[in-house]
């Protein structure tokens, strides 16, 4: 049994990653931290929790008691990691980040997209950037694990069969995705309440969204050189999901792409590649830690439609995040995650 802590744990993703480790067959959460909630008990927080962790408590951060535990997972907002991650690392200790504090690899690039200087770029060339289907065997032997976002996550799994085949033309990739409410964090804001979601649909950050460089650095490691991608998210009136309609055009329309995306993702335990003609709804995966992928090629043309669905919580945050423990530790990638999505 491992012993587990979590940094910042009032927040959607901590909650998430205490409902999922409730179930998780090897692992304990020993320490839970906030400073807002110091001495507050979990279970009186988040009722969902009594019978659970009805003896843990929210208490501040210390890097000794942090340390003492075999894995630490962050779910904080960005910059947060940035101070405790190399103190942390030098006791031994394995840290998760859920935040996006450790994702890009440049430095002045992260800074330039989250307003502020990065605090630990000397950490940033050993960060594994935390996408089981892409980078497993790096990440079981990784120390710092930055864990993908949630549009980045169900972007980069619809577009990577055909970068990596070379079918798709990387210089006209289009995304167009849709958010649940529950991906703006549970901070109180004007924008993410009831009257103002409820009933509307709205595009935002068309000009440039904090994603965008996350996955264009992703998409070039599959494509192998620069990528042309146009990423608009959307915010939808429901609390989880993620639906992602992505569009590329490839050059030889013989190709089987159903077989294609098949064969790329036939091993993995948590992506569901529907049959053709399918079209993935996001309450098949609300609870869940799966992507489910459809792919369309309208016409017969050489225009690809990619549909791809997560739960922007679970596979897209701490459903992802317990999935990467599972492999740095050993264990069955499936414990603690195997449950079936909520419908309705």
């Amino acid at each position: 049994m491992i012993k587990v802590g979590i940094v910042g744990g009032t927040g959607y993703t901590g909650v998430e990653l205490l409902r999922l480790l409730a179930q998780h067959p090897h692992a304990e959460v020993a320490v839970i931290t906030s400073r807002s909630e110091a001495g507050v008990r979990v279970a009186d927080l988040y009722p969902n929790l009594r019978g659970h962790y009805d003896g843990l408590a929210f208490s501040v951060p210390d890097s000794a008691t942090l340390g003492a535990c075999d894995v630490v997972f962050f779910a904080t907002p960005h910059g947060v990691a940035h101070a405790l991650a190399g103190e942390l690392l030098e006791t031994g200790t394995r840290l998760i980040d859920l935040s996006a504090d450790f994702r890009l690899q440049d430095a002045e690039e992260w800074a330039r997209w989250y307003g502020q200087p990065h605090g630990a770029p000397a950490l940033l060339p050993e960060a594994v950037y935390g996408l089981p289907e892409v980078n497993r065997e790096a990440i079981r032997q990784a120390r710092l694990i930055a864990v993908p976002g949630c549009y980045p996550t169900a972007t980069q799994l619809g577009f990577l069969p055909l970068l990596e085949a070379g079918l798709a033309d990387p210089s006209r990739l289009i995304a167009d995705c849709k958010s649940g409410v529950s991906g703006a964090g549970r901070g109180a804001k004007v924008g993410s309440l009831l009257c103002e979601t409820s009933e509307s649909l709205m595009a935002y950050a068309v000009k440039g969204h904090r994603h965008l460089p996350e996955i264009a650095q992703g998409l070039r490691r599959a494509a192998g050189g620069p990528v042309g991608l146009t990423f608009v998210p959307h915010l939808t009136p429901m609390i989880r999901g993620i639906h992602a309609t992505l569009y590329a055009t490839v050059a030889d329309t013989a190709v089987d792409l159903q077989a294609l995306y098949e064969k790329r993702y036939a091993d993995e335990p948590f992506v569901d590649v529907m049959p053709a003609g399918s079209h993935p709804e996001t309450r098949s995966v609300r609870g869940g830690n799966v992507c489910r992928i459809a792919v369309h090629r309208p016409q017969g043309g050489d225009l690809v439609v990619v549909l791809s669905v997560i739960d922007n919580l679970v596979k897209g945050a701490s459903g992802q995040a317990i999935q990467n423990m599972n492999i740095l530790f050993g264990f069955d990638e499936r414990d603690g995650l195997s449950h079936a999505a909520l419908m309705p």
